[in-house]
């Protein structure tokens, strides 16, 4: 049986988002086993892996890379196998060279940019930026979605990548901005899917399924 790695590294909504992919799982023929782990060996191992993220930037990459050997797991079987990967939040955030977030701190820069916070135009939209928004996508994760299906968001920051190439959707809130990036085997989401409902489990399905 394939597996799916959720990622547990002290920071992120584990319960939930392993709820959510374990009905993703359950809902696919032959659906993959979900574990949620932190360990390097089963990391490395992995079929698909699932990065969540709460909080800010500096201290999810610092979490992330406290673990001993969990980068390097991460960039063996993502960057090395070619594993997909789909980022939560701040793990979408974390794709980027880096991070603006009280100072400036280094990402995983699996997707060349930076993360800045929200600057809406409109003074009317609030930063957090916290609710439903209508997602405008154009990749394999959104397959099957209606046209701009509403995702559920909670952040202040924002992925700007250096390659508009690699923005595969975008939301608007003051302003458009990334709402999904993907280059190859790597995805990154910044609404969070697990709390979008039944929209969010269908393009967790869709990452299941996903081929690069």
């Amino acid at each position: 049986m394939t597996t799916v790695a959720l990622i547990d590294y002290g920071s992120g909504n584990l319960r939930s988002a392993e709820k959510a992919l374990i009905k993703a799982a359950e809902a696919l023929p032959d659906g993959p086993r979900v574990i949620v782990t932190g360990d390097p060996d089963q990391v490395a191992r992995a079929d698909r892996i699932v990065l969540p993220g709460v909080g800010a930037f500096a201290a999810c990459m610092t979490a992330l890379t406290s673990r001993d050997g969990l980068v390097e797991a991460l960039t063996e079987a993502v960057q090395g196998r070619g594993a997909p990967f789909l980022g939560v939040c701040v793990g979408m955030q974390l794709l980027a060279d880096r991070g603006l977030e009280f100072g400036v701190t280094p990402g995983l820069g699996w997707i060349p940019g930076e993360v800045r916070r929200l600057t809406p135009g409109d003074a009317g939209a609030k930063v957090p930026h916290m609710g439903w928004n209508g997602v405008e996508g154009d990749h394999p994760l959104f397959r099957d979605l209606r046209p701009e299906p509403h995702m559920y968001f909670t952040h202040s920051f924002a992925f700007h990548p250096d390659d508009p190439a690699d923005i595969v959707a975008w939301t608007d809130h003051g302003g458009r901005f990334a709402a999904a990036v993907a280059r190859g085997p790597v995805i990154g989401v910044q609404f969070h899917p697990e709390k979008s409902q039944g929209l969010g489990q269908k393009l967790l399905s869709n990452f299941l399924e996903f081929r690069p």
